[in-house]
């Protein structure tokens, strides 16, 4: 009897999976990519995974932000000016309706950082991919045909280190106000601000690529490719990179947090992205004039948030740093 009911249910398990190919093949294909050496190594670090989780959770609200904020915080119509500089709702004269209180213009503070935070990413990531894409194409070339282009390149990059990139994005930012007419500003204020950081932090990605090509070139699978008549370009692009690249995506998620500091710290100096589109730096600007009058979470609150994205982000690159290290394996 025993074996007749085990019979039973296994030929209801296997004619019930056979209809389901696809699903149970997604889904072992996820299993391999969670059991990959990569997730068990980010499994095995607690500070890691908390920082994964919480850049992830900031990605998500940000692009979510319609649905995730608790209020549009840009709709004129919803706002009420006797909500203003409300405490939070912990405190005496808060409302749960406002959970972090609300600024000088009745806006809910939640509900700016959520969408402050779209902003902040959005300079950040566009920032970082211009750098990284300028910075690695002038680098695979210097390292790749050296001679006087190698020395212009590096003599031009040495030069740029030696001024602040926030004092460089400074006088990219002032110089594109100054060109531009007034009715302009507003509206590419968000496109000068990624190009004036990530102009500023090139020099970083051009001498990791450098270094990295300057090691690869030699190598016996470049020497085969020259020796058959590979172009450089298809040699750079589709053979050299890709091995350089792990260097690269590091500098990258550590440049993430540098670009949203820096982007956070033109727009605190007024400079950055327009009041219409106001970002984290934009937020701790504005609640900063009311710091001493005892409106402490305008100012307070955004720099917590601010403060733990940038933690995240910094505590995932050294983790991915190590990853990418051989010699720590």
């Amino acid at each position: 009897m025993v074996t007749a009911k085990r019979w039973i249910v296994t030929r209801i398990a296997q004619t019930t999976f056979q209809h389901w190919p696809a699903k149970s093949s997604v889904a072992t294909r996820w299993m391999q990519v969670w059991d990959s050496e990569f997730f068990r190594s980010l499994r095995a670090s607690p500070a890691a995974m908390g920082a994964a989780i919480i850049v992830g959770v900031f990605l998500l609200s940000s692009v979510f932000a319609p649905w995730v904020a608790p209020h549009n915080p840009y709709d004129l119509a919803t706002l009420d000016l006797l909500d203003s500089q409300l405490p939070p709702a912990w405190l005496k004269g808060g409302r749960w309706t406002y959970l972090f209180g609300t600024d000088d213009q009745g806006r809910d503070i939640l509900s700016t950082i959520i969408y402050g935070s779209r902003v902040s990413l959005i300079v950040g990531f566009a920032s970082v991919a211009l750098s990284a894409v300028l910075g690695s194409l002038i680098g695979l070339a210097t390292g790749y045909f050296g001679g006087w282009i190698e020395a212009l390149a590096m003599r031009l990059a040495d030069l740029q280190l030696t001024i602040p990139a926030i004092l460089l994005a400074l006088l990219i930012n002032g110089v594109s106000h100054a060109l531009l007419p007034r009715d302009l500003r507003s509206a590419v204020a968000l496109y000068t601000l990624i190009f004036a950081i990530g102009i500023a932090h090139w020099p970083q990605f051009a001498r990791v690529a450098r270094a990295s090509t300057l090691a690869e070139r030699e190598k016996d699978y470049v020497q085969a490719a020259r020796v058959t008549g590979v172009h450089p370009v298809s040699i750079l692009l589709r053979h050299i990179l890709p091995n350089i690249s792990g260097p690269l995506m590091v500098l990258s998620t550590l440049g993430l947090a540098y670009a949203i500091l820096s982007e956070a710290s033109l727009s605190f100096l007024g400079v950055g992205t327009p009041a219409t589109q106001p970002s984290l730096g934009t937020l701790i600007r504005i609640g900063n004039s009311y710091l001493f009058s005892g409106q402490w979470w305008m100012s307070l609150i955004p720099s917590l948030a601010l403060l733990t994205l940038m933690l995240a982000v910094n505590l995932f690159g050294d983790w991915l740093k190590d990853a990418f290290n051989s010699k720590l394996r």
